[in-house]
């Protein structure tokens, strides 16, 4: 799809994948779930149609709230986890601490968020295991359980070994694990594993599953791996406003997501785009890249002016994503395209020439 579209006032840009457009399947999806009547409240035929091809791909019989974004998706997953009293432990970056604008500590009723600092965006085994104290200690917040983001916020990827690690630690501690999988289907393809590796068989016990990022235009889902730890979901659900009563159009989304993989084929596409334009930024002279690049974030290190000049050339920069010190951040999505990707590229070495040129 292009980036002429008259709804696209932003020359290519590559500042989030949620800027991006629907992916066809969904808007045909939600077209033909909009012809006739349909039960309300998730009762329709899409919701239990989705609830099937989410276990068909889990490979086990899951239990799954859709949801219509991952913000909620995260504060009701962790309010179902952890108690008032608990703490969650999470990177010091996740979006749960720094971009959620409180809501799992409003939606869990006050569970402290227990920051967890690393240089490369994820947290290991050995660093949750020196945080978690407290345990029956009336005077602390109780250790309830952990969340791990797949991709992370700077684009790295947790390996299967790493998530098996931290999980074993956390149930060893009577923690639960949950996954904030906004751009799980990028962290997926790039692993090339089954969803069912990357979740419940590497010990994760809930997945906040997103779509909204990767051609869906409000769609995500709260996935139980263990029928036992939905407890009250069902009423937080619908405290938080997000039962909708029309919630086949919600449902509808996701089931043509995950039909005939257009989910995977989109991340796919999304993750070459950003290995184009990751190779592209490192042969260029003054740029460095501040992390590599495993999904379809891309971090550099570019100076001041030639920001500045990508800026006044339309392109938009996105700035502080992670922290008021963060390097610019570059995203790509399913409707990428490699000219677009070439245009970005070719407008950073016009900058850098131009720079070098007036000094």
């Amino acid at each position: 799809m292009s980036s002429d579209s008259p709804n696209n006032n932003i020359k290519n840009s590559f500042a989030s994948d949620n800027i991006s457009s629907a992916c066809p399947e969904v808007m045909d999806a939600i077209i033909e779930a909009n012809s006739g009547i349909a039960k309300s409240y998730g009762e329709d035929d899409y919701s239990k149609r989705l609830q099937e091809k989410l276990s068909e791909v889990f490979e086990t019989e899951v239990i799954a709230y859709p949801v219509v974004s991952g913000t909620a998706a995260n504060a009701l997953a962790l309010a179902t986890l952890a108690p008032s009293y608990g703490k969650v432990f999470c990177h010091e970056m996740s979006h749960i601490n720094t971009d959620e604008c409180g809501a799992p500590e409003f939606f869990t009723g006050g569970a402290k968020l227990v920051p967890i600092s690393s240089d490369n965006g994820k947290i290991t085994a050995d660093a949750l295991a020196d945080k978690i104290r407290g345990a029956g200690n009336v005077h602390s917040a109780q250790p309830a359980t952990v969340s791990i983001t797949q991709s992370c916020e700077v684009g790295a990827l947790y390996q299967l070994n790493e998530i098996s690690a931290i999980a074993k630690t956390a149930h060893e501690n009577g923690l639960s694990v949950h996954m904030d999988g906004a751009r799980f289907a990028n962290g997926l393809v790039a692993l090339d594993v089954s969803p069912a590796e990357m979740t419940w068989k590497s010990g994760v016990d809930v997945l906040s599953f997103g779509g909204t990022k990767n051609g869906c235009i409000a769609a995500e889902a709260v996935v139980f791996f263990k029928p036992e730890l939905v407890q009250s979901f069902p009423f937080l659900h619908k405290r938080s406003g997000q039962l909708l009563s029309k919630m086949r159009f919600i449902s509808a989304q996701l089931d043509a997501y995950l039909t005939d993989d257009v989910w995977l084929r989109n991340a796919r596409h999304a993750n070459e785009m950003a290995a184009r334009l990751s190779q592209g930024l490192a042969e260029i002279k003054g740029i460095e890249l501040a992390f590599p690049t495993e999904s379809n974030e891309i971090f550099a290190h570019i100076p001041r002016d030639v920001i500045e000049a990508l800026n006044a050339a339309g392109f938009s920069v996105t700035e502080g994503e992670l922290d008021e010190t963060a390097p610019p951040r570059f995203v790509t999505a399913w409707n990428t395209e490699a000219t677009e990707v070439d245009a970005l590229l070719d407008a950073v070495k016009t900058a850098v020439n131009a720079t070098s040129n007036q000094t």
